[in-house]
Parts: structure tokens; sequence; C-alpha cells
């Protein structure tokens, strides 16, 4: 058969391996637009089928741009700042300008500023080593904002192509196919799912004069939680709705259990609040530190779940902090959430899986 790729992940289209990536049965090569038997799944049945995935081979396909004179469109998920930025992405992709998406700001609390939450991307930003062109806040599900990042587009890109990265679930396919709604067809082109991976390899979406918007596969990022959840679990931990951050006034030597994906110890200060910024429909646990590892024995997979299977996770390892007192910090978990403190100093333990790169940094809102 001649070569033809898939219309929904970008994968070149076979019909000899019904299993493997980029099957079709042989029928449906008659249609004017076709899509694998994987994205079919995935639109009409909502069934998430896992695909092996090499990270390096995604990484390659983007040190293509470098070759290229064009506009670079990165997607990061403002939810998870640091779990979905793309580490080193100025040097995959050379001189080329970088116009930086914050995705998911509907999510965000009603009181944060616009402008102060604008400013704190371009910061970590530079800490990143990268100085964008510019930076605009959107909502790719909801559609807001989707008018200043067209404009933006058309104003950077200066008649060249543009290229859309992102690491997976950030929501780059989302919005290119927002973008459509809006600007194109009017109809979803890119299958989109909110497990990790969907998009395969390049899909390119021809311009009206002449140039192409080219949605680049998610580079797989497996040192954040979300990237070790079940399919069917992972709509649990990944917000749709605008956070209800959750507070606890906290004495030392007090636990808090996120589902059964990361733990919380507060080892030793003053009582004070810590502020929970996760999915709404995650369970937390609290306790005495003392019990934690007791509960934990008896009641992970069921109580504190996800995941339904805790085996299926690296074993956990402990990350120590010291909180100073004279700002405000959040103590992140790539891939499920952050918590606020910082109004005393205080000692402080997280428990994750091994792998999960925790941090501190200053307090987003």
């Amino acid at each position: 058969m001649e070569e033809r790729w898939c219309e929904g992940c970008g994968v070149e289209l076979q019909t000899e391996r019904p299993h493997a990536p980029g099957y079709v049965p042989p029928s449906a090569l008659e249609r004017e637009h076709v899509i694998c038997k994987r994205c079919f799944r995935i639109r009409h049945y909502n069934e998430i089928a896992q695909v092996d995935q090499d990270p390096d081979v995604y990484l390659q396909l983007l040190d293509q741009i470098a070759e290229t004179d064009s506009l670079v469109v990165q997607v990061v998920d403002l939810f998870d700042f640091s779990g979905s930025w793309i580490p080193g992405i100025h040097r995959h992709t050379g001189g080329n300008d970088l116009l930086l998406l914050a995705n998911k700001v509907d999510v965000f609390p009603k009181s944060a500023k616009y402008q102060k939450l604008k400013e704190w991307v371009y910061a970590s930003a530079k800490e990143m080593g990268v100085q964008p062109v510019d930076v605009v806040l959107m909502s790719a599900a909801k559609g807001q904002h989707i008018k200043e990042v067209a404009a933006a587009i058309e104003r950077y890109r200066a008649g060249r192509d543009v290229y859309v990265v992102g690491a997976a679930n950030a929501g780059k396919s989302t919005f290119i196919n927002r973008l459509l709604q809006e600007y194109g067809a009017g109809e979803e082109v890119v299958t989109t799912s909110p497990y990790p991976g969907t998009t395969l390899d390049a899909i390119s979406i021809p311009l009206n004069d002449g140039r192409r918007i080219v949605d680049m596969p998610g580079i797989v990022r497996q040192d954040r939680v979300s990237e070790w959840v079940a399919p069917e679990e992972l709509e649990e931990i990944t917000p749709k709705k605008e956070l209800r951050p959750k507070v606890y006034q906290l004495e030392d030597q007090q636990t808090l259990f996120f589902g059964g994906l990361a733990r919380f110890d507060f080892v030793e200060g003053e009582r004070q609040p810590f502020v929970c910024y996760f999915a709404n429909s995650l369970y937390i646990h609290r306790t005495k530190l003392e019990r934690a590892d007791e509960l934990w024995a008896k009641h992970r997979g069921e109580l504190l779940s996800p995941p339904k299977n805790p085996d299926s996770l690296p074993k956990w390892k402990r990350h120590r902090f010291y909180l100073n007192g004279r700002e405000k910090e959040d103590i992140v978990i790539p891939g499920l959430g952050w918590i606020a403190a910082g109004l005393n100093p205080a000692q402080v333990d997280l428990w994750v899986p091994e792998g999960i790169t925790v941090h501190l940094r200053p307090a987003i809102l």
C-alpha cells in the first residue's frame, strides 16, 4: 500500500498487524479521511490504549525544528508547569522564536490575577533558560483567550511555519483543534485523550498562505506522577474544573495522604496552615505521623487510592524540605499538584514514587 498517515495521531497506517500502532482495516483506506483503529476507539468509545513510547525518539523529532526558520509554540500546563516543561527546549529548537502558551488557566481560582500569573510564567521560563517572545495564558478546553493566542501566532510567525510542541497531556492537540474550530474547518482533526502519548508522530495542517502548523508528538516525562497512573484513574487526578483549595491547620507530627500517590509529613514546626492544590476529586486523608506507616500498610489501594494497584508504582522515596518561614513557598509534586506553605519555619518530609522530581518554588498564588 502507498504510504499514508493517520490524520488523528500522525502514525503511519498499516493493514497487516491489528494490535500494532497504525492499524486500519483495508476497506478504511478507501475513505478520503482515514484514522487508525486506536484513534477510532478513543474518539467513539473513549477507549484508551497504551503504546510503547520512547522519549528519545520524540526528542529527536524536536531536533528537526532547529534546521528550520519557524515560530515554535510551546504549550505548558499552568497547573503542572515544571512537569509539563520540556527540559532544554532551546537546544532542540535552535534560534527560532518561542511563543509560550500557558494552558488550563480555567482551573485556577477566580481570585488568581491574570497579570501576576503571566509574570510568574515569564520568570519561571527565564529560570529554565528560555526568553520567550511572549507569554499568553489560555484555556484550550474552554476557548479562553484563543483570539489573543491566534493574534500572537500570526504576529510572531511573520509568514513562517509554526511548530507546536509540549509535554504529553499539556493540552497541545486540544489547542490545535480549538484553533481549527475557531478559524478552520470547524471540526476535530487531531485525536485527543487524557492519557499521555496520544499523538504518535508529527501532524501537518496547511495554512492559507501555503505554510503549515505542525503538531509534534508530546514529550513523555516519566518523572511526574501522572505517567504512572492507569488511564482509567488519570481523570481522578487531572483537574477539569476550578480548583477548590483545601486548607489543613496542622500540628507537627501530623501526616496527609494524597490518595495512594503521595504522603506529606509535617515533622517539626509551629502549628500552621498548609493549602493543598490538587484535583477536587483526589481524596486527602489526615492522620498522626505515628500511625502513617500502619495506615498505609492496611489501606493502600482501598481508602488510599488511586492507584487501586499500588504495586504498579515504584517504591516510595522520602524528600526532606526546610521551609524558611520568610516567604510563601510551594512544595510541588509534578503530575499531581502542590502544597502551599511557609508562614512559619518548618521541616517537612514528602514521600513519592522513586523518580518523581519534587521541588520547592516561590508560591504561584
